[in-house]
């Protein structure tokens, strides 16, 4: 089910070319630019009215206002069912157990005698967190989003979905759920690029409300979601351009070809254009893994979208001589999710750069880290890896220089100021120093 391709034949290309020859997802935002834009500027110039109609367009239903009433919110927690209560409960609490470890206190430096700079970490003030719709219900996505938000302290957040025309224009129930559970008192039904637009520019809901701007938009969703993040980018702070998941397992043979194959299901199983990719040095193994694809994959509810995904350029099985090759290989790849199931996984792990989150060993499967490992699961996908990191409380903080300097301290600078001023054209830097010790 998996078409391979085989990197053992001479030593490794280039980072450059490796990344050319290894399947992956392409999510080309800029192609649909030209669609998104129009929305954008629609909630801009028009507000609400824009954002609805734009529901009842690509939603099929139009709400009867943008914000969920509160009451709403606590009927849709009093009816959720006691076992997904109980699991969200477990994923709160994990999840803010990692998230409360992952504050910073001020630091303060002393530079010289009478000078300091302290850094202080500041919570943005208000955020809007976007959970998608679509294919699957996204509670999970509600926890991952909100807990970094308030252990970061930000003191006001909306949680931002599509309506759905089967719950009268409502976001999802489960998802209404998640949020009260969560103490979110504000959720607009708002998706796709209007839901990001109406976030960045505000307006006044049918019933007169105002629906206040925010700060920082995190939370994953399509590519017109993407699209309308990266317009809006300077307007407003995004987390990432999120695209279609993907997972890379790094196995040898003494991995378990079951474990293997479902949890490359697990992810395929997201989105037909879903990447999933095992690396590996046995043939054996990769033998085992695509008999267990087939399978295993005909028994899935989802099975034709996860076979989709799997027999799509964006998946597959890339063969290396050896370990080091292989985290080149997942190096170069920068998975969203990267498995490690090999002889000694933590030491493998630990040589790997480039990943949104690592898993490892045969007990730490990628589903777990989605729902109840305690960690984030709003990753960077396309090779974003490289660069950025997931979802974490300090998405939400800034840090912030406070300059304290004394007479004395500045007196002992201000030649090296009057220099550098100099030596940069702009004289009044300087003279903003001297002026202060002019008798």
């Amino acid at each position: 089910m998996l078409r391979r391709t085989d990197l053992r034949a001479h030593p490794l290309p280039s980072t450059t070319v490796l990344r050319g020859l290894l399947p992956r997802t392409e999510t080309d935002v800029d192609a649909v630019l030209h669609q998104v834009r129009p929305i954008v500027d629609a909630v801009r110039e028009r507000g609400v009215d824009a954002a609805l109609e734009y529901a009842e367009r690509f939603d099929k239903v139009r709400p009867s206002g943008i914000r969920v009433p509160a009451a709403t919110l606590r009927g849709a927690l009093s009816a959720l069912d006691d076992g997904v209560r109980a699991a969200l409960e477990t994923s709160i609490e994990r999840a803010r157990k990692v998230h409360a470890d992952q504050r910073r206190t001020d630091i303060v430096t002393t530079v010289v005698p009478g000078g300091t700079v302290t850094e202080r970490f500041v919570p943005v003030r208000r955020v809007g967190l976007y959970v998608p719709g679509g294919r699957a219900v996204y509670p999970s996505s509600v926890v991952m989003n909100v807990v970094p938000a308030q252990e970061a302290g930000v003191e006001s957040l909306v949680v931002a979905s599509p309506p759905q025309a089967e719950h009268g224009g409502l976001p999802h129930p489960t998802i209404l759920a998640a949020c009260a559970l969560l103490g979110v008192e504000e959720v607009w039904a708002a998706g796709g690029a209007q839901g990001i637009a109406l976030l960045a520019h505000g307006g006044t809901d049918t019933d007169g409300t105002e629906l206040e701007v925010v700060d920082v938009v995190t939370g994953p969703g399509n590519v017109y979601v993407t699209a309308a993040k990266r317009l809006l980018r300077g307007l407003i702070g995004i987390d990432a351009e999120a695209g279609t998941t993907e997972i890379a397992v790094l196995a040898d043979d003494s991995a378990d070809a079951v474990h293997v194959a479902a949890d490359l299901i697990s992810q395929a199983e997201h989105d037909p254009a879903a990447a999933s990719v095992l690396v590996t040095t046995s043939d054996a193994l990769a033998d085992a893994v695509d008999a267990e694809l087939a399978r295993q994959v005909p028994e899935t509810k989802h099975s034709e979208r996860i076979r989709t995904a799997l027999t799509g350029p964006q998946s597959g099985t890339v063969l290396v001589s050896d370990l080091d090759d292989g985290v080149a290989v997942v190096d170069a790849y920068a998975a969203e999710h990267l498995e490690i199931q090999t002889v000694d996984a933590r030491a493998v792990a630990r040589r790997v750069r480039n990943a949104g989150a690592v898993f490892v060993g045969p007990w730490s499967p990628v589903s777990l880290g989605d729902y109840c490992a305690g960690s984030n699961h709003v990753l960077p996908t396309g090779g974003c890896a490289r660069h950025s990191a997931g979802l974490s409380v300090q998405t939400f903080l800034r840090g912030v220089h406070v300059v304290d300097y004394s007479e004395e301290a500045l007196r002992d600078v201000a030649e090296a100021v009057v220099v550098l001023s100099g030596a940069e054209d702009l004289p009044a830097h300087g003279q903003a120093v001297t002026a202060r010790f002019r008798s």
